[in-house]
């Protein structure tokens, strides 16, 4: 815990980004009826019957010192789709970086072996050399901000019904791009000091 909390208090270092990552599974639901437009002092109605259509995956990255967020939407979130995301962090999001302090939580997927999985021993061990993991203690992902930023997808963009991937994709890009040209931050007040204030009666 302190690892991370430590990180987050740090001044921001551009070069040294700290990037917080997660996914986000989302349900694609069809509307069985054509909904009735919003018109003035009446909402837009749905139907309460829908037609599922699979699932996507959201990934989100959040350096939420600098106001940045990267997503991709995935079919799935298995251990190459992890590779392939943070790779494209790597080469095309932060290729001028000395490192990239990736916080996540300690999901089977979001290990080292992933990129082994995904490429060549070369190729892995290239894109690792870029990153520098600290993983959020077990039970306590509330500890990744990036949880934040997913509320804010939800509330803002995904929590609707979607009927594809196709258009979950061009709807979380226009939100991501929203959010980015307004360099929207989160402002975290959990601090080491708070941590022993509050948790501290749960040690031995």
């Amino acid at each position: 815990m302190y690892d991370v909390l430590d990180l987050y208090e740090e001044p921001y270092d551009p070069k040294r980004p700290l990037v917080n990552l997660d996914e986000k599974p989302k349900q694609l639901l069809g509307e069985k009826r054509k909904p009735i437009p919003m018109k003035p002092g009446s909402p837009e109605k749905y139907d309460y019957e829908y037609i599922r259509n699979g699932t996507a995956n959201i990934f989100v990255a959040v350096e939420f010192k600098a106001g940045k967020r990267v997503t991709q939407v995935t079919e799935r979130r298995t251990l190459k789709d992890f590779a392939r995301f943070v790779k494209m962090l790597v080469d095309e999001e932060y290729a001028d970086v000395e490192v990239i302090r990736l916080v996540t939580d300690n999901l089977n997927t979001h290990k080292e072996k992933a990129f082994y999985e995904a490429f060549s021993k070369e190729e892995a061990e290239r894109i690792l050399s870029k990153i520098e993991f600290h993983y959020t203690p077990k039970h306590a992902s509330w500890l990744n901000a990036v949880e934040i930023e997913i509320n804010v997808m939800d509330i803002e963009c995904t929590g609707k019904r979607i009927a594809d991937k196709e258009t979950l994709t061009q709807e979380v890009a226009a939100w991501t791009k929203r959010r980015n040209d307004h360099e929207k931050k989160i402002n975290w007040k959990f601090t080491r000091e708070r941590a022993d204030k509050k948790l501290s009666k749960y040690y031995v």
